[in-house]
């Protein structure tokens, strides 16, 4: 049943027409922001208005650049249990502004970014207190305190999210990594295995002094920034942390020079190599207390892992996938977006996939299933992110990412014939509602789960290609034009998302991976091969191969550049740009 909202107040529906029309159109995502919304801050003495507490359908809510701001409205976690995104940085919230709203627990609080908030503590929530009370935040992904003013973090952290996969701390005044953090090495196993999915740390531009041993005790770390401290050396516990590819401890003063041109140089790979092996100036008895520590960490990784998914980590990274650039593909495809998009689903990732395999058995199922997985997990049932695939032999670019009224904009739908939006919405909950009552329950199934995605929309997004066919109505269906059939080998790739454009860009990295997973899956399994047929979708109709055993793990998927521009032509989006695809790096090598 729909959670009603209440009447918002008339005098505060004056000074806030954003939440009278947040309520009046039963919105999801809300973003305050700006000098006018400062002003009415200001005037309410620092503090947000009650009525933001009338909007229990929220999911993503963003109050950030106001400066006056200084407390959350009392009781805003109880009043907002369905948010996933919480941005509020830029502001001037401290622990005890935030503690008054943030007091409770947000259960599905997948993204919490508090950065440009001049902290110098952890709110309670955030297990600032050092207690060991319940999490608050138990499902939370991502925390971003950068550009802070934090001296220290303590182990309440772990326990308040201990789902936490990214844990941004630049900017602040950290003197030790992971300092509180962590159990000191020789405390009780009571704390042990905390943040065991931490996969990204970030603490550059602090006045780091120390990067502890207890490093390695984060079994997950894949990428670490520590970059522009006062390091003077590295422990060579770095080399213990199993699945470690990417590390910047660039804008340091290191005492070995060797080490130092490593690092300038970038080289992850062989700086913990060369930790490894004990670095410069190590005695035989420190060498064998490293080795004697790495045994023991060996250990300890089968233990949590296990051998066979060290096996698995270690054969993914033989994926490959190589980027075409702009420059050298002389029809490269292009994504123009219109002004409108911006209050209605405003980011958008794109990009070509080339070479994949989906002739043989059910390698086709087997994509499609993959692809409703992603939109269940990473995309938080369509709610974070929205993924559309396409033949792109189908599509005639370039395209243009717009919005239209429900009346006018018209699709034909995968597996439907052409109507109109807001006949199609209505279509879904007609059987939606047959399906409950068939099923005698409340849940359903298919598209019908993401009707509520668009309520209160007065315009609706769609991807254009230049015919003006609608080739994809986010977050909703795909069209029947561009549906990837067995013999398609290439793909246009589309991520939208209302809430922020690295989340586009993090479900882009994860489907490519998965994209990739698969293609060698297909490739390698005995229903890929002995078909003439099979070769061809692999190698195209030129293939002199026929017959030969081809290595598909050495046959890179080819992934080219998508620019996404504004009406002026300015560039808004590249991907994949230099820096994308490092959330899959451990398990990906990328050929630039």
């Amino acid at each position: 049943r729909a959670v009603p909202y209440r009447t918002v107040p008339c005098a505060m529906a004056t000074a806030w027409p954003e939440l009278e029309a947040a309520a009046r159109e039963r919105r999801r995502e809300l973003s305050l922001s700006g000098a006018a919304v400062s002003g009415r801050v200001s005037a309410g003495g620092g503090r947000l208005p009650e009525a933001l507490l009338e909007l229990p359908l929220l999911q993503s809510l963003e109050l950030s650049g106001c400066a006056a701001l200084r407390e959350l409205s009392p009781g805003l976690a109880a009043a907002l249990p369905a948010l996933h995104t919480l941005v509020l940085r830029d502001n001037a919230l401290g622990p005890a502004g935030l503690g008054a709203g943030l007091g409770g627990t947000l259960p599905n609080l997948r993204l919490l970014d508090l950065s440009g908030n001049g902290l110098e503590a952890l709110p309670a929530a955030l297990g600032g207190t050092g207690g060991e009370e319940p999490a608050a935040t138990p499902g939370l992904r991502s925390l971003n305190l950068s550009g802070n003013r934090l001296r220290e973090l303590g182990p309440g952290l772990a326990l308040a999210a201990p789902q936490l996969q990214a844990l941004l701390l630049s900017g602040n005044r950290l003197r030790a990594l992971p300092g509180g953090l962590l159990p000191t090495p020789d405390a009780s196993n009571a704390n042990a295995g905390l943040f065991p999915l931490l996969s990204r740390l970030e603490a550059a531009d602090n006045e780091l002094e120390e990067l502890g041993t207890d490093i390695s005790a984060l079994p997950a770390l894949k990428s670490l920034d520590v970059a522009n401290n006062q390091l003077r050396e590295l422990p060579s516990a770095l080399a213990d942390c199993p699945r470690l590819k990417e590390a910047n401890f660039r804008g340091n003063q290191l005492k070995d020079k060797r080490l130092e041109k490593m690092v300038n140089g970038c080289q992850t790979k062989a700086i913990l190599e060369y930790l490894r092996a004990g670095g410069r100036g190590k005695g035989k008895a420190e060498s064998g207390r490293e080795e004697a520590r790495k045994k023991k960490r060996e250990k300890q990784q089968k233990k949590d892992f296990g051998d066979g998914e060290q096996d698995e980590v270690e054969e993914a990274s033989k994926l490959l996938v190589k980027v075409l650039h702009v420059s050298e593909n002389p029809a490269p495809l292009v994504v123009k977006v219109s002004p409108g998009v911006r209050d209605v689903r405003a980011f958008i990732v794109c990009c070509v996939l080339k070479g994949v395999n989906l002739k043989p058995g059910n390698a086709l199922k087997r994509f499609l299933s993959a692809q409703t997985k992603l939109h269940e997990d990473i995309c938080e049932k369509r709610t974070a992110a929205t993924i559309a695939t396409h033949d792109l032999q189908l599509i005639k670019g370039p395209l243009t990412y717009d919005v239209q009224p429900p009346e006018e904009l018209k699709i034909t739908p995968l597996g439907r014939k052409e109507l109109k939006a807001k006949d199609l919405l209505r279509q879904l909950q007609l059987e939606a509602e047959e399906q409950r009552k068939q099923k005698k329950r409340q849940n359903v199934s298919g598209l019908h789960r993401y009707l509520q995605l668009l309520d209160g929309k007065d315009n609706y997004p769609c991807l254009v290609d230049a015919e003006g066919v609608v080739i994809s109505f986010p977050p909703i269906t795909n069209s029947e034009k561009t549906k990837i059939r067995k013999d398609t080998r290439d793909l246009f790739l589309e991520v939208t998302s209302a809430t922020s454009l690295q989340i586009c860009k993090d479900v882009m990295d994860t489907l490519i991976l998965k994209i990739a997973e698969l293609n060698r899956f297909t490739l390698e399994s005995k229903e890929g091969s002995g078909s003439e047929n099979e070769s061809d979708a692999l190698c195209g109709p030129d293939n002199l191969n026929h017959g030969q055993n081809v290595q598909p793990a050495s046959v890179p998927l080819v992934v080219e550049q998508v620019r996404v521009l504004d009406t002026d032509g300015n560039l808004k989006v590249l991907y994949p740009s230099k820096t994308d695809l490092s959330t899959v790096s451990s398990l990906l090598t990328v050929i630039r």
